[in-house]
């Protein structure tokens, strides 16, 4: 079982930035990748970025160019850098981890989210 915590959303002006946090405990060796998605209200939940632990990467079209994902190599943390935020990246942003055995995914696991808003 693996558990993810996220930390470092709050209220920015547009344009600004914001840094997020995720820290990863418990069965980290079978994550295969690792992410974030938010959800806006009355919107669905929509992939960010995810990063695999080959370091390939896969960003939403709204997050090239203007978000960045890190990770580090122990696979226990990862970060989002958010810049240039407009009003419609308002959302709860969820950290996600996958477990994946023999070459499948087996496991999925949520945090319970970080507020992000932007506005004036």
């Amino acid at each position: 079982q693996v558990q993810v915590v996220e930390s470092g959303g709050g209220l920015v002006q547009p344009g600004g930035s914001l840094r997020l946090s995720c820290r990863i405990s418990g069965s980290i060796d079978s994550i295969y990748y690792l992410g974030w998605y938010r959800q806006a209200p009355g919107a669905q939940r929509e992939l960010v970025v995810t990063i695999s632990s080959r370091n390939a990467t896969n960003y939403a079209d709204f997050a090239k160019g203007r978000f960045t994902i890190s990770r580090d190599d122990a696979k226990t943390a990862i970060s989002l850098q958010m810049n240039s935020l407009k009003p419609e990246d308002t959302a709860l942003y969820y950290c996600h981890a996958e477990e994946w055995k023999n070459g499948h995914p087996f496991s999925v696991s949520w945090g319970q989210g970080t507020q992000v808003t932007v506005s004036s």
